[in-house]
């Protein structure tokens, strides 16, 4: 729908005032010409505190759209800038990349399971764009008619199907009852309880196979050291791990370290909240690294810090150097 100049939000009214007469059409043909020529090649904009630098032929590439007005029917004095003299738009800087980004080359690309889509659309409205409005209104048209699915922080996203429910113990056990013999006969993945009394989560399949795996992130943490004697002869202490910590969400670490995993820090967590209180009942970080992989976890990441301390100041020899070191590894499953 057409909008009047007074109802397009340009900064101080911007426009050209409609009058009657060829004198008033001239007028108004030279200002634009005027303002044309007045504006640099290189634009700085503010977009709500988001600085953007483009060519001045890209933000008047669409024909009657906000931007265009502003930058071909105005004079550069007549927009608003900021402190550093950059023109200023009070709309949200983060979208505005994706308006810039449409003007360059009039195309929408957006990154998957772009969350945003609604209020790119308003923006898109507001800049006068109608062909990137139209767009944005299909593919919200089309994400409404797919089945909604979660992500794993817990958005929606209309692009994936949703996944397979987790299953406990005991309602696994209960869903192979009516298989007969042969379900009978099979043998349960973990048929053992937790130390708070509740029954342990199973995979929602077994590990043999990747289809229906809740996907997610766990890190595994530990505090080591290590002693170094002088010049670093042979009478060295290796590594020394005190405990290995696991955080993230519960269902995951249950289905991953099951009986090897320490509750006792946060027992009665249910499964699909997070956790950072659990830790293992062995010391060894291969032996964790083989469950993760054998679950099917990939390593994604991982950061180390380090000191360095002389042994008598932890009661050692005067010529030992002791090195502790905290580590985490975070494994992801797709």
């Amino acid at each position: 729908m057409a909008l009047a100049d007074s109802a397009r939000g340009l900064p101080n009214g911007g426009g050209v005032s409609p009058a009657s007469g060829s004198g008033a059409a001239g007028s108004g043909a030279a200002a634009a010409a005027g303002g044309w020529a007045s504006f640099p090649e290189i634009v700085e904009l503010n977009v709500g505190g988001q600085v953007y630098v483009t060519r001045r032929c890209t933000v008047v590439s669409v024909r009657d759209s906000l931007l265009w007005r502003m930058f071909s029917q105005q004079q550069p004095s007549e927009l608003p800038r900021d402190s550093k003299g950059r023109f200023f738009l009070d709309r949200d800087g983060f979208l505005f990349r994706y308006i810039l980004d449409y003007l360059r080359d009039l195309q929408l690309v957006l990154p998957e399971h772009f969350p945003e889509r609604s209020r790119l659309q308003r923006e898109a409205e507001y800049f006068q764009l109608p062909d990137l409005a139209r767009r944005l209104a299909q593919a919200r048209a089309a994400a409404a008619a797919r089945p909604a699915a979660l992500h794993r922080d817990g958005s929606l996203c209309a692009d994936e199907p949703p996944p397979p429910p987790l299953l406990g113990y005991l309602e696994a056990e209960s869903l192979e009852g009516g298989g007969g013999a042969a379900a009978a006969s099979a043998p349960s993945p973990t048929a053992s309880r937790s130390p708070s009394g509740g029954p342990l989560l199973t995979p929602s399949q077994s590990l043999d196979g990747a289809a229906g795996r809740r996907s997610g992130y766990i890190t595994i943490g530990y505090r080591g050291s290590y002693t170094i004697g002088r010049e670093a002869q042979a009478d060295a202490k290796f590594r020394r791990v005190a405990r290995i910590t696991v955080c993230g969400k519960t269902a995951l670490a249950k289905e991953v370290f099951g009986e090897t995993l320490n509750e006792s820090r946060d027992p009665d967590r249910p499964p699909e909240r997070y956790t950072a209180r659990y830790y293992l009942k062995f010391n060894f970080l291969e032996q964790a690294f083989d469950r993760l992989s054998e679950a099917g976890f990939r390593m994604a990441a991982c950061s180390s810090t380090g000191t360095c301390a002389f042994a008598p100041e932890q009661g050692g020899p005067a010529d030992d150097k002791i090195w502790t070191s905290y580590t985490e590894y975070v494994f992801c499953r797709d």
